[in-house]
């Protein structure tokens, strides 16, 4: 656990020495089963006057900070949900857990995604990530789903490590994150 603690103390206190505001965003979505979590994230953004992030970013935002552009690039915002994955509220591997406006737009094969508790990381993540369709995404999801296995996992594991390394598919289109 120490190994993860200090690059995360650093990290956050280096997000709190580059712009005011705290160090981690919480953001309500759904998890396993449609149960409401708070997933957690590494603030790279400024925060507006009432201290709500506000709209979606796009890759060009100017609200998003230079260490936070830092901290999307490598994916280093993500490692507060392994607090989530501790509570058992997400996993490492699964269908990254959405928004809640998107939840109305879902199709009743989309909604089975949260038949699995929702991961860092996911099947969609390594095949394409921002680069692929809304319908693929959720195809993928539920594919994953379907076809749950160690294997699969380990797969995605260190399909996603390449692509970290690589920053591959971070941002695929100047509006989309």
């Amino acid at each position: 656990m120490v190994a993860i603690g200090s690059p995360m103390l650093i990290i956050g206190v280096c997000v709190k020495l580059t712009s005011p505001g705290p160090a981690l965003f919480r953001q309500r979505r759904y998890g396993l089963n449609g149960e409401v979590i708070d997933v957690l994230k590494f603030r790279t953004m400024t925060v507006t006057e009432d201290g709500e992030e506000i709209k979606q970013a796009t890759k060009n935002d100017p609200r998003i900070t230079k260490f936070g552009a830092f901290l999307r690039r490598t994916n280093l915002d993500e490692l507060p949900q392994l607090w989530n994955v501790i509570k058992g509220e997400m996993s490492i591997v699964g269908p990254r857990p959405l928004l809640f406006k998107y939840i109305p737009l879902y199709s009743d094969e989309q909604r089975r995604r949260h038949l699995e508790r929702p991961g860092i990381t996911g099947l969609s993540q390594v095949n394409g990530r921002n680069a692929i369709s809304w319908t693929r995404k959720f195809e993928l999801d539920v594919y994953y789903v379907d076809h749950l296995s160690f294997c699969l996992d380990l797969k995605i594991i260190l399909h996603t490590c390449l692509k970290v390394i690589k920053s591959d598919g971070v941002n695929a289109a100047p509006d989309i994150t």
